[in-house]
């Protein structure tokens, strides 16, 4: 049997859409159409019931798809484990992450990931959403958050820290900001998520923590536009380590309370690798996971931050 033809069901089924699936891979709708039929007259089951506005899976269909994907599963590796034998990694690899991460911390490292890696081909997804995995047929995601749920492998890339930081020009020209309550004087930027909008939480170097208040007249989003706004002077922005790293060491940011940490959420942040759930992981994204790691582990690279700890 072509197992071309069992991975379009599996889409479609997952997709709801033999449309979706066509766009997906650049072919004509009536193509997928046609070889899922080819499938269901070759099992003599009905596997999709199909009607003008919807598409759902028969009882059968049901049976067959809870069935079929662990076995593709396991072809897969058995396919990328003997390949492991002779080759190096191969095919095409689909990666997502938020928009300014991916732009700030991914996109810089790809040559050096190609040079090493000629054999792979990588699709890069970045988008402030949180897509599914399966559907969207994402190898692997990095997610910043304190902790990732759902039916999927995590494993921690890096922590995360959060300070404030302005512009040279900015700091120089309205009152100092000594402690987190001096920032009521100051129209801060604020990012355009509810709890980045109304209060700012700080921890002392003795773990003491304050919350405050902040006002402004600027909301914005992605993060790289709150990055912009901050080194134009427009005001004072809670903004992470690895979106900082070279506005502050090239001199267009300072931090305006050093010695504090500083969160809208939770102290304890992270990034995360974020694998669909597998029974193993194929060669070519652990050969991406290793290599975020190694550059962007302590110390490597200009974005600096502490050792991950992999669960993988």
């Amino acid at each position: 049997m072509n197992t071309d033809s069992l991975h379009l069901f599996v889409a479609v089924a997952r997709r709801g859409s033999f449309a979706a699936v066509a766009k997906e891979r650049d072919v004509d709708p009536s193509s997928v159409s046609r070889a899922i039929a080819d499938l269901e007259s070759g099992l003599g089951l009905r596997l999709l019931q199909r009607s003008t506005r919807s598409m759902t899976l028969t009882e059968a269909g049901e049976i067959y798809l809870s069935r079929l994907e662990p076995l593709l599963d396991e072809l897969e590796h058995a396919r990328d484990a003997a390949a492991q034998v002779s080759r190096a990694p191969q095919g095409v690899l689909r990666l997502t992450a938020s928009v300014t991460f991916g732009q700030v911390c991914i996109v810089p490292l790809l040559g050096e990931f190609h040079a090493r890696y000629p054999g792979l081909q990588v699709e890069c997804l970045f988008t402030d959403t949180n897509v599914d995995l399966v559907t969207e047929r994402v190898d692997l995601a990095v997610r910043l958050a304190p902790a990732i749920e759902g039916d999927v492998v995590v494993s921690k890339l890096m922590d995360t820290r959060y300070g404030v930081y302005a512009s040279p020009g900015y700091a120089e020209r309205h009152p100092p900001v000594v402690r987190p309550a001096d920032l009521s004087q100051h129209p801060v930027l604020r990012f355009n998520l509810r709890a980045y909008r109304t209060h700012w939480t700080f921890r002392d170097p003795e773990g003491n923590e304050e919350r405050i208040a902040i006002q402004g007249h600027l909301t914005l989003a992605p993060a790289s536009a709150l990055l912009a706004a901050a080194v134009a002077g427009l005001g004072p922005a809670l903004l992470p380590d690895w979106l900082v790293a070279d506005a502050v060491a090239t001199g267009r940011l300072v931090p305006l309370l050093p010695g504090y940490a500083a969160t809208a959420t939770t102290f304890d942040t992270a990034a995360w690798l974020v694998y669909p759930s597998r029974t193993y992981l194929p060669s070519k994204v652990r050969a991406m996971a290793d290599f975020l790691r190694e550059k962007l582990r302590e110390g490597a690279g200009v974005h600096a931050h502490g050792p991950a700890r992999s669960a993988a």
